[in-house]
């Protein structure tokens, strides 16, 4: 296992799921249920996904040419940037209304469907489905984005409204915005220049 794919791919979607809905969503479920069992939902929802992601990724390493992928991942990476640097934020009428329509279906269910539904198309979804189009090392992709999607969620369920009081959203957003335009940047510079 590549170390630096590994703590790269942890560390981008790490901060950029920090202050996220999905992890809004998991202190919500949290507060309902039983933590263990919010966890387990959201735990198996994140490894399907990333597992999709990182199939369609891996398709795409062995099809098209590096720097077609560099070329589209760093225009995702600048994309993601600008629109989380601009996103209005946590629309929290919007998470109770789907807590609500799946709150019948116990914890785990609710958990898994609420985070699937979430996250399917997210833009971490995409950035790890361009990681692992980028490096030969899915595995590595997959397991960096779920350890990094687990951890969130934890500090979501454990300490999320105690990190709240002292760094606002609004400058997790920032950090993981600009996180997203310096790494499509080094992406594109890396298409057109390295060789």
């Amino acid at each position: 296992m590549d170390s630096t794919i590994f703590l790269t791919t942890f560390g981008i979607i790490f901060l950029a799921e920090l202050g996220d809905k999905t992890q809004l969503t998991a202190m919500a479920l949290a507060t309902r249920y039983p933590w263990r069992k919010v966890f387990v939902g959201l735990a198996c929802a994140f490894a399907l996904l990333n597992l999709g992601a990182v199939l369609v990724g891996g398709l795409l390493f062995a099809v098209l040419p590096l720097f077609w992928i560099r070329l589209v991942s760093g225009a995702l990476f600048l994309f993601f940037g600008v629109t989380t640097l601009r996103a209005r934020g946590f629309d929290e009428a919007e998470e109770e209304d789907e807590e609500r329509r799946l709150g019948g279906r116990g914890a785990v269910v609710t958990s898994f469907l609420m985070i699937l539904l979430a996250e399917l198309g997210d833009k971490t979804q995409l950035v790890t489905a361009s990681l692992a189009a980028q490096h030969a090392s899915p595995l590595t992709v997959f397991a960096g984005s779920t350890l990094a999607l687990w951890s969130v969620s934890l500090i979501g369920i454990f300490a999320g409204r105690q990190l709240a009081r002292f760094v606002p959203l609004s400058t997790m957003h920032k950090v993981a915005g600009l996180l997203f335009l310096a790494f499509g940047a080094a992406i594109l510079y890396q298409a057109f220049f390295a060789h």
